[in-house]
């Protein structure tokens, strides 16, 4: 009986672990994004400190109005893009949490079916032996009780 129920459970198991698969890709590939969205952060941040560092060497040669009106303009809209890249980090930061959790609550649910299974196979087993026992005993006892052939 109870080997039967787990079989019944088969088709959910089946279910469950797709799932909990499924979580895992999307989990993963949240993971890429994130890593892609902090590159893509630092590649800006870096080639603002460059262009920082640019402004020392070139204002200390001396710099037409022209040029610090059109550097001014490009800082501002480097820091725009900073700024937009390190909210898109965080949303992906964000997401990637939420995937995470996802994906633990389907690796539970599956641990937890997992493991009803298991029960349910365990008390086959027992039911089983249990069977097994009590025939042996009861065919024990009819020889037992049969005269002894001389």
């Amino acid at each position: 009986m109870p080997a039967s129920r787990a079989a019944r459970l088969t088709p959910v198991i089946e279910m469950a672990e797709r799932a909990e698969r499924d979580a895992a890709r999307l989990l993963g590939q949240g993971q890429q994004q994130l890593d892609q969205a902090e590159l893509k952060l630092g590649e800006l941040q870096q080639y603002f400190s460059d262009y920082q560092q640019q402004w020392l060497t070139q204002g200390s040669q001396g710099v037409s109005g022209q040029w610090l009106m059109n550097y001014q303009r490009f800082l501002s809209q480097l820091e725009s893009a900073i700024g937009q890249q390190q909210r898109s980090v965080d949303w992906h930061r964000n997401n990637l949490h939420k995937l995470r959790q996802q994906w633990q609550q389907r690796r539970a649910r599956l641990e937890g079916l997992s493991k009803l299974v298991e029960r349910y196979l365990q008390e086959a087993r027992v039911a089983a032996d249990k069977r097994e026992q009590k025939l042996l005993d009861e065919f024990s006892q009819r020889l037992a009780g049969r005269p002894k052939p001389d």
